[in-house]
């Protein structure tokens, strides 16, 4: 089993779920992150083309690497409370985040993957899909998205 953990209350919502219906050997609770570096150039609308002052410094982790771990960390805890036998991963991701999670679960070869989901609905899901959505799309895996609370 493969859970995506991003620190959400629907992400901590989906870990209770697998804990209370799911069984399985083994779960890993995967975290996916963007570089700083990246995540400035999409926003500022560089479509990364970057100057030297953006160029990271290598001798210096990530901030958004070590904002994964911490995250990571919590989904890990929440799992094993939830009664699971995990291990927390954090992966980069190189695309998108959807991506990343099904290279991942097909990396791992889960036999699910288990993501929340915002519940977005009418006009506003048409013009944002969410990441739970591309993940159910563009996995040849079962996938369990929980919804999230009232």
């Amino acid at each position: 089993m493969l859970i995506a953990y991003d620190g959400s209350d629907n992400a901590r919502r989906a870990v209770e779920y697998s804990g209370r219906f799911l069984q399985a050997k083994r779960a890993i609770v995967l975290t996916a992150w963007e570089p700083m570096v990246r995540q400035a150039a999409r926003m500022s609308g560089l479509s990364g083309v970057m100057g030297q002052e953006w160029l990271p410094d290598e001798s210096i982790e990530d901030v958004a690497l070590a904002d994964a771990k911490v995250t990571n960390a919590e989904g890990l805890e929440l799992a094993m409370r939830a009664g699971l036998n995990a291990d927390g991963r954090c992966e980069e991701s190189q695309s998108t985040i959807w991506t990343t999670i099904v290279e991942a679960a097909d990396e791992v070869n889960a036999d699910i993957i288990v993501t929340g989901t915002r519940g977005r609905t009418g006009l506003r899901s048409l013009l944002q899909s969410s990441v739970a959505d591309h993940v159910l799309k563009h996995s040849h895996r079962p996938v369990l998205i929980v919804p999230p609370g009232k």
